[in-house]
Protein backbone atom coordinates (compact mmCIF):
# COMPACT_ATOMS: atom_id res chain seq x y z
CA UNK A 1 0.00 0.00 0.00
CA UNK A 2 1.25 3.42 -1.21
CA UNK A 3 1.29 5.88 1.76
CA UNK A 4 -1.38 8.97 1.05
CA UNK A 5 -0.18 12.06 -0.08
CA UNK A 6 0.45 14.67 2.46
CA UNK A 7 -2.86 16.34 2.93
CA UNK A 8 -3.19 20.24 3.13
CA UNK A 9 -3.70 20.99 7.09
CA UNK A 10 -6.56 22.87 6.65
CA UNK A 11 -8.29 19.73 4.83
CA UNK A 12 -7.30 17.79 8.67
CA UNK A 13 -8.37 20.59 10.82
CA UNK A 14 -11.54 20.29 8.71
CA UNK A 15 -12.21 16.62 9.46
CA UNK A 16 -10.99 17.04 12.80
CA UNK A 17 -13.88 19.24 13.17
CA UNK A 18 -16.15 16.66 11.65
CA UNK A 19 -14.57 13.77 13.83
CA UNK A 20 -15.50 15.75 17.01
CA UNK A 21 -19.20 16.49 15.66
CA UNK A 22 -18.78 19.86 14.49
CA UNK A 23 -21.96 20.73 11.99
CA UNK A 24 -21.64 21.90 8.55
CA UNK A 25 -17.67 22.40 8.30
CA UNK A 26 -17.13 24.62 5.06
CA UNK A 27 -13.10 25.51 4.57
CA UNK A 28 -12.58 29.02 2.82
CA UNK A 29 -9.84 29.62 0.39
CA UNK A 30 -8.34 33.10 0.87
CA UNK A 31 -5.33 33.19 -0.62
CA UNK A 32 -6.45 34.32 -3.88
CA UNK A 33 -8.93 36.88 -2.15
CA UNK A 34 -6.43 39.40 -2.54
CA UNK A 35 -7.01 39.87 1.56
CA UNK A 36 -3.72 38.88 3.29
CA UNK A 37 -5.65 37.97 7.02
CA UNK A 38 -4.92 34.19 6.15
CA UNK A 39 -4.71 31.60 3.95
CA UNK A 40 -8.11 29.61 5.46
CA UNK A 41 -11.15 29.72 7.48
CA UNK A 42 -12.23 26.80 8.71
CA UNK A 43 -16.02 27.53 9.92
CA UNK A 44 -18.32 24.83 11.82
CA UNK A 45 -20.96 25.14 14.66
CA UNK A 46 -22.10 23.34 17.35
CA UNK A 47 -25.37 23.03 18.70
CA UNK A 48 -24.60 24.20 22.73
CA UNK A 49 -21.40 26.25 24.16
CA UNK A 50 -20.74 22.74 25.65
CA UNK A 51 -20.90 20.94 22.48
CA UNK A 52 -18.81 24.42 20.47
CA UNK A 53 -16.15 24.17 23.45
CA UNK A 54 -15.73 19.81 23.36
CA UNK A 55 -15.22 20.47 19.27
CA UNK A 56 -12.25 23.07 20.33
CA UNK A 57 -10.86 20.87 23.09
CA UNK A 58 -10.87 17.93 21.20
CA UNK A 59 -10.25 19.36 17.86
CA UNK A 60 -7.09 20.58 19.25
CA UNK A 61 -5.95 17.28 20.59
CA UNK A 62 -6.16 15.63 17.15
CA UNK A 63 -4.54 18.63 15.38
CA UNK A 64 -1.49 18.25 17.98
CA UNK A 65 -1.54 14.43 16.91
CA UNK A 66 -2.25 14.68 13.55
CA UNK A 67 -0.02 17.59 12.47
CA UNK A 68 2.28 18.15 15.64
CA UNK A 69 0.98 22.12 15.60
CA UNK A 70 -0.80 24.12 18.63
CA UNK A 71 -2.58 27.38 17.74
CA UNK A 72 -1.08 30.37 18.52
CA UNK A 73 -3.79 31.97 20.41
CA UNK A 74 -7.47 30.56 21.29
CA UNK A 75 -10.41 33.41 21.79
CA UNK A 76 -13.84 32.56 23.24
CA UNK A 77 -13.12 29.43 24.89
CA UNK A 78 -15.23 30.43 28.49
CA UNK A 79 -18.19 31.92 26.28
CA UNK A 80 -18.54 29.34 24.25
CA UNK A 81 -20.56 31.21 21.37
CA UNK A 82 -17.98 31.59 19.24
CA UNK A 83 -14.24 29.85 19.50
CA UNK A 84 -11.15 30.91 16.93
CA UNK A 85 -8.41 28.48 17.09
CA UNK A 86 -5.36 31.12 15.50
CA UNK A 87 -3.29 28.74 13.97
CA UNK A 88 -1.31 31.50 11.56
CA UNK A 89 -2.17 30.59 8.34
CA UNK A 90 -5.62 28.94 9.23
CA UNK A 91 -8.10 30.75 11.32
CA UNK A 92 -10.64 27.62 12.70
CA UNK A 93 -13.96 29.41 13.77
CA UNK A 94 -16.34 27.46 15.90
CA UNK A 95 -19.67 28.85 16.54
CA UNK A 96 -23.21 28.24 17.75
CA UNK A 97 -25.61 27.72 15.36
CA UNK A 98 -27.25 31.31 16.18
CA UNK A 99 -24.07 33.07 16.09
CA UNK A 100 -23.12 31.73 13.20
CA UNK A 101 -26.62 32.33 11.32
CA UNK A 102 -26.01 36.11 12.58
CA UNK A 103 -22.20 36.80 11.32
CA UNK A 104 -22.54 34.51 8.45
CA UNK A 105 -18.61 34.39 7.48
CA UNK A 106 -19.44 32.55 4.13
CA UNK A 107 -21.62 35.52 3.14
CA UNK A 108 -18.49 38.43 4.25
CA UNK A 109 -15.89 36.60 2.37
CA UNK A 110 -18.20 35.54 -0.75
CA UNK A 111 -15.26 35.74 -3.27
CA UNK A 112 -13.22 33.39 -1.75
CA UNK A 113 -13.37 29.15 -2.80
CA UNK A 114 -16.09 27.44 -0.50
CA UNK A 115 -15.02 23.89 -0.34
CA UNK A 116 -18.21 22.23 1.63
CA UNK A 117 -16.92 19.18 3.66
CA UNK A 118 -19.71 16.28 3.91
CA UNK A 119 -20.57 13.57 5.92
CA UNK A 120 -19.62 11.08 3.56
CA UNK A 121 -16.01 12.42 3.55
CA UNK A 122 -15.70 12.17 7.14
CA UNK A 123 -16.61 8.37 7.42
CA UNK A 124 -13.83 7.64 4.36
CA UNK A 125 -11.27 9.65 6.38
CA UNK A 126 -12.22 7.14 9.13
CA UNK A 127 -11.15 3.58 6.52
Amino acid sequence: MTKKAQENPAEIIAETFQSNHGQEVVILDLRKTGQNVCDYFIICHGTSKVQTQSIAENSMQDVRKKLKIKPFSVEGMKNGEWILLDYGDIVAHIFLDDSRQFFHLEDLWADAKIIRKTKEESKDAKQ
